[in-house]
């Protein structure tokens, strides 16, 4: 990895160690809650970074926690954990209820010691159009608290929690992810698992794994330095397609959004889906209309394809990126 990855971490990125436990988790299998919402415990923020350029929209930050030491915290590629703000919710003068967010790192953690987790969080604002600012009253409590803090700063955690959005256990099963903005993070989890970390599951995976990611300008473009490296060594194994909005125009001058991106690789997306491959949604609901659509215009068999898009909506709703 270069400079870039390395300085999300406060001290670094520790030399990677082998912790085969963790492998006796799989879709069969997986991990227990290690804390409930009722009863959360207490992560330290280990390391946060700034992972957009100044002339991207909004903020959005990479967060690294540290479990408590000696605490097995196990969980999945997929998987989500909760987060609880700090506080009470002046509606109801009680405690924040928990904001659930898709987990960003491999089992191992970023430093691949197990002990660690990663978030990809977007502050969420409310832009007020008569105001012409934002209105801090309706800001998203939880995110904002994740993006202000500091390293050393507690967070309060529960999880995992997730059965569905998980890789597929079969090496050859082709594995395509489509996703906007900081729906990248269940994705960045599966692209570490594939090809960063060193474990049974990547040395077997024999399949392709394709990453379709919408973002509106370059300097929103989330690990673009981690799949470039993926890509450079696993060069039939992995590849990215990156859809740029604001920068890109289709054939008849218009924006170029992610399901313009799988319209344009859409005769080897299906034939792909036919031959079994996995497919993923994340990111903003309101993304899902167009890509529904545009899928749809090109199977010969949409029955077939309605069928199999009821199980990706319902993913799409539990991991669906909306403020929080």
């Amino acid at each position: 990895m270069d400079s870039q990855y390395k300085t999300r971490y406060a001290n670094g990125l520790p030399a990677a160690v082998t912790l085969t436990s963790m492998e006796q988790w799989n879709n069969n299998n997986v991990p227990p809650m290690f804390a409930k919402p009722t009863a959360p415990i207490e992560a330290t923020v280990l390391g946060i970074t700034d992972i957009i350029t100044p002339d991207a929209p909004g903020d959005i930050m990479h967060i690294a926690l540290k479990f408590p030491d000696g605490m097995d915290c196990p969980y999945i590629e997929g998987q989500s954990i909760s987060v609880i703000p700090p506080g009470e919710d002046p509606k109801t003068g009680r405690a924040f209820k928990p904001r659930l967010y898709s987990i960003a790192s491999a089992r191992y953690g970023d430093d691949e010691k197990a002990n660690t987790i990663s978030l990809c969080i977007r502050r969420a604002v409310f832009w007020d159009p008569e105001l012409k600012k934002e209105d801090p009253e309706k800001k998203g409590v939880c995110s904002n608290f994740l993006c202000d803090a500091k390293i050393g700063d507690k967070v309060m955690v529960s999880g995992p929690v997730g059965k569905t959005m998980l890789l597929p256990e079969d090496p050859n099963a082709d594995v395509i992810m489509v996703g906007t903005g900081t729906g990248i993070a269940p994705f960045r989890s599966f692209i570490h698992r594939l090809f960063i970390n060193d474990n049974e599951q990547a040395r077997n995976f024999k399949g392709k794994a394709w990453l379709f990611l919408g973002v509106p300008v370059t300097g929103g473009l989330l690990y673009q330095d981690e799949f470039a490296h993926a890509k450079a060594a696993y060069p039939d194994n992995f590849d990215v397609e990156y859809a740029i909005s604001r920068e890109q125009t289709n054939a008849d001058g218009t924006k170029r959004y992610v399901q313009n991106a799988l319209l344009e690789n859409v005769d080897e997306v299906v034939r792909r889906m036919d031959n079994g491959a996995h497919i993923y949604f994340c990111g903003l609901r309101g993304m899902m209309p167009g890509i529904l659509e545009a899928l749809e215009n090109c199977m010969d068999d949409c029955s077939v394809f309605q069928e199999r898009m009821k199980e990706v909506s319902f993913l799409l709703f539990m991991y669906g990126l909306d403020g929080r």
